[in-house]
Order: structure tokens, then sequence, then C-alpha cells
């Protein structure tokens, strides 16, 4: 199980946190999702082994987002 924080521009309201935690948390083999407005941070725990960060990344992008590196 891994851990990681991901810097993400462009949330700014409940239905933001919404979207991103619903299409992450949809992903196989993702264990939790928590969205940090004030702080514009996405905390995800996941499988690395069932699903990839640039996955997870590519997820929140097309959500709308843009995912810091």
């Amino acid at each position: 199980m891994l851990n990681t924080t991901l810097t993400v521009d462009g949330m700014s309201c409940e239905h933001c946190v919404k979207a991103v935690e619903g299409s992450v948390g949809e992903l196989a083999g993702v264990e939790s999702v928590k969205v940090s407005l004030q702080q514009g941070k996405v905390e995800v725990r996941f499988q690395p082994e069932k699903v990839t960060l640039e996955k997870i990344k590519e997820t929140i992008d097309d959500q709308g987002y843009d995912v810091k590196d």
C-alpha cells in the first residue's frame, strides 16, 4: 500500500471535492482519497500493483483539474 499527496490546481468548492474523490475512489486499487481545498492537496492511499500513480493523475486531469508534479 502506498500513500501519496498530490498538489492539484483548480479545485475551489465542494463539487470539486466530490468530483475528485468520486472519480479517483472508483479506481480499482484505490483504498482512500481525501481532498483538502484549503491546501490544494489530494491524499491518495492505493495499491501500486492494481493502479498506477499516472492513472490516478490522469483521472484527476480528466475531471478538469491540473495535477502539479
